[in-house]
């Protein structure tokens, strides 16, 4: 049975003013997703990753654990962060496994409506990261799109609702966005 998303929110919320149970409480109603979602950033992954679904989970729940002081808007905002914190542990893994490696060759990331790498995936996601990092200073919420439609796997709508925009406003971000992290993932792999 599929919890209410009111009650969801509102263990979101009690855990927002200090309530650590309702976190305990909290994690067996979203697991699911989350292993859904830890999923699909899994299938992005090169065979053979040293990370393993579960464990991606784990780390991104101890991440979102430590945030306790997080007010939580409702449960698509939860898993949107939630999503953000899995691209943080691949990210910061990647980094890891490659800080040993050092001058391997970045190979290009082609963002669409899923993530289409070859080579290297490590390095493609790391220059996603990059460039990530890079759009949301510029373009703040098209950065935001793009964590929330591609990374958490949100609807447009789900994504206009946590922005407080429309869903055309979406869609001419998501398209701004991807466009440029093209131009820029390009420009770095020929640089």
């Amino acid at each position: 049975m599929t919890p209410a998303p009111q009650h969801i929110t509102q263990l979101l919320n009690q855990w927002s003013n200090g309530d650590q149970a309702a976190l305990d409480r909290l994690m067996p109603l979203v697991y699911a997703e989350l292993r859904r979602m830890a999923r699909r950033h899994m299938n992005q992954q090169r065979r053979g990753h040293t990370l393993q679904t579960t464990a991606l989970i784990h780390e991104a729940y101890m991440r979102l654990a430590g945030d306790s002081g997080k007010q939580w808007e409702n449960r698509t905002h939860f898993f949107g962060v939630a999503a953000k914190a899995m691209r943080c542990v691949l990210v910061d893994h990647a980094r890891s496994r490659r800080s040993g490696k050092r001058g391997g060759a970045v190979r290009p990331v082609t963002l669409d409506e899923g993530i289409h790498t070859s080579g290297e995936r490590m390095a493609g996601l790391i220059a996603l990261d990059d460039a990530l990092t890079d759009l949301a200073r510029l373009h703040p919420r098209q950065c935001q799109v793009i964590e929330l439609r591609f990374f958490a796997g949100l609807s447009v709508e789900e994504t206009a609702a946590i922005l407080k925009v429309s869903p055309d406003t979406v869609m001419r971000d998501w398209r701004a966005a991807k466009a440029w992290l093209e131009r820029e993932l390009n420009h770095g792999h020929d640089a």
